[in-house]
């Protein structure tokens, strides 16, 4: 029987993508563990394959082809010493920065170490045999092909890199003897372009986004670079507040884009999405993905956030905007459909629960201009991207590693920058009594003004949308850890901080809470440092979220309900709601 491509989509995905790089020179080896892919490969049609039955000299034939003719070239074998013996040729591509991609075939990884015949563990190789070494997985489901794409392209990528070099895969198997596959699919292809590269043309037609994770200080230059893209291709800069950017094409997003019913896909979705700076902790507006993604970095490398990246820019942000600006301006229309967008959403808060989210909705337009803020993951951060700070504050966030450990350590660090500057924190109870210690830390100032939201838990793991949730209050113990730390001592923390000298504000109520706010956010330099504690409740501080992420849906509900009444009349429809309740 003819035997076309393996049915081992891996398989697949490697040969459409040296495919679609423009590899076509292979060297193989015999062998069981690679058959698949060599199989494909002369069945593609399009492989100029050689054979090679001593693997050392293989990777020497690939080593003069590739230094002739300047291309790429892929050597493959089956697992055991074969694969070992490449690593003299290896070692001369690398010093030589040839392109060779070394791809040895291998049972599942799982069998390493366990005395299974041809099994030898290649995890690791040393640092002068490849510039790149990786482990692809065997297809089972979309997360797996996603992983697979990304790392055929990486590696296929690294070959030209820096001035070139080899590049090495682990290619496992499952013996498959399925070979029906006629037709090779088109797997996602990625492209790195650096400063002197083709660059792919942006198509004046399309939607641009452009996507800022957490992002140093913007210089004028490079926020000038950004408006003047703006500008001229119909874009706009969806920001949270650790993004930086404050340009005149900035849209705090979080709102809009975290509405429970809301289609991304037919609203906002933009053809390209721009992604620029690092993590990014606003989860709602990850939804934006775009159709596909460019990843603009010094850095070079794959960060395929949204699941779409196509390209990735390793060069400067302002070269890459000043590359894509025109001479024309456009009319905006993006940018102030989104602004409508969420000013639409903003005007539609509905009263809500004395929360995290309720103090973000009265205080944060409050913070004093020129100030500085930090947000504990990942509570406090949300509840305060659903509103937008002044224009001159600065804000951050530990989002880099993630973590609750640090949040006021990092605010009181910076504050010893300017101890002119006023300097916030917003914190939940968990994260603040795990940094407690640097309360007493000599070196606070007077500028440090902290916000504790103490709800007694890690009341993210008991809101209506987590994971947790469907633990209902059993979660309270080991999951949201409730109960440490004085169980909401409405002392513990006062006796604490105003023994070190700082000045103590307390609410548990909306009333108190306005008596006491204006205090701390009074833009005048006190003589002490000051904690406001403000004591929520987790099932509240749930209501808000839930409450906030459904405007949308409770207007669709209101319109739904005024339809059926039309209907079937007001006092049928009243009938049937009782009859519903019962």
């Amino acid at each position: 029987m003819e035997k076309r491509y393996s049915d081992e989509k891996h398989v697949q995905i490697l040969v459409s993508l040296l495919k679609q790089h423009g590899i076509r020179r292979v060297i193989a080896s015999p062998g069981t563990t690679n058959s698949g892919f060599v199989t494909s490969l002369k069945y593609d049609g399009s492989f100029e394959i050689y054979s090679s039955v001593d693997e050392r000299s293989a990777a020497y034939l690939a080593c003069g082809l590739a230094a002739e003719s300047g291309e790429p070239v892929v050597i493959t074998c089956t697992g055991a010493t074969a694969s070992r013996n490449y690593m003299p040729g290896l070692t001369e591509a690398y010093y030589r920065k040839l392109p060779i991609l070394a791809v040895t075939g291998a049972q599942h990884y799982s069998k390493i170490g366990h005395h299974i015949a041809q099994v030898i563990d290649r995890t690791v190789v040393p640092n002068d045999v490849a510039k790149l070494s990786l482990s692809l997985p065997v297809v089972k489901d979309d997360t797996d092909r996603w992983d697979c794409e990304i790392k055929v392209n990486r590696a296929i990528l690294e070959l030209k890199r820096n001035g070139g070099g080899p590049a090495h895969l682990n290619l496992p198997t499952t013996y498959t003897r399925e070979y029906t596959t006629t037709t090779l699919p088109d797997y996602r292809k990625i492209d790195r372009v650096l400063i002197d590269s083709t660059f792919p043309v942006l198509d004046p037609g399309k939607r641009v986004g452009v996507f800022v994770g957490a992002h140093a200080t913007w210089s004028e230059e490079a926020t000038n670079a950004l408006d003047a893209f703006c500008s001229t291709n119909n874009a706009v800069v969806f920001c949270d507040h650790t993004s930086a950017y404050r340009g005149r094409y900035r849209v705090q997003y979080a709102l809009a884009a975290g509405q429970s019913s809301y289609n991304i896909a037919k609203a906002s979705k933009p053809d390209v999405l721009i992604h620029i700076g690092e993590i990014s902790g606003d989860y709602a507006s990850l939804s934006i993905r775009g159709t596909e993604v460019w990843r603009v970095s010094r850095d070079g490398e794959l960060r395929d956030t949204f699941g779409t990246l196509t390209h990735v820019f390793e060069m400067s942000e302002t070269a890459f905007f000043e590359k894509y600006t025109r001479s024309k301006r456009t009319d905006d229309v993006y940018l102030h459909f989104c602004q409508e967008r969420y000013r639409e959403i903003y005007e539609r808060i509905p009263e809500l629960p004395f929360s995290n989210i309720w103090v973000a909705s009265v205080m944060a337009d409050k913070i004093p201009g020129n100030s500085v803020i930090h947000f504990g993951i990942l509570n406090s951060l949300r509840s305060w991207n659903y509103f937008e700070l002044p224009q001159s504050v600065s804000s951050a966030s530990n989002v880099g590693g993630f973590g609750i450990d640090g949040g006021l350590s990092s605010v009181i660090g910076a504050s010893l920058y300017n101890p002119a500057k006023l300097y916030f924190c917003v914190i939940g109870d968990l994260a603040f009594f795990y940094d407690i210690n640097v309360l007493g830390n000599r070196h606070v100032g007077k500028n440090v003004r902290i916000l504790l939201i103490n709800n007694g838990k890690g009341t993210e793991f008991r809101h209506f949308n987590h994971y947790a949730a469907q633990f209902g209050a059993s979660a309270d113990e080991y999951i949201a850890a409730a109960g440490h730390f004085g169980n909401k001592s409405k002392d513990l923390v006062k006796s604490f901080v105003t023994n070190l000298g700082y000045t103590y504000l307390s609410a548990a109520t909306k009333d108190e809470f306005m008596l006491a706010y204006p205090q701390f956010v009074d833009p005048q330099m006190l003589e002490t440092p000051m904690v406001f504690e403000v004591f929520t409740d987790s099932e509240e501080e749930s209501k808000a979220l839930e409450l906030i992420v459904e405007i949308d849906e409770g207007e669709r509900l209101d319109k739904a309900k005024q339809f059926a009444k039309k209907i079937v009349g007001e006092k049928t429809f009243g009938i049937m709601k009782k009859m519903l309740k019962k």
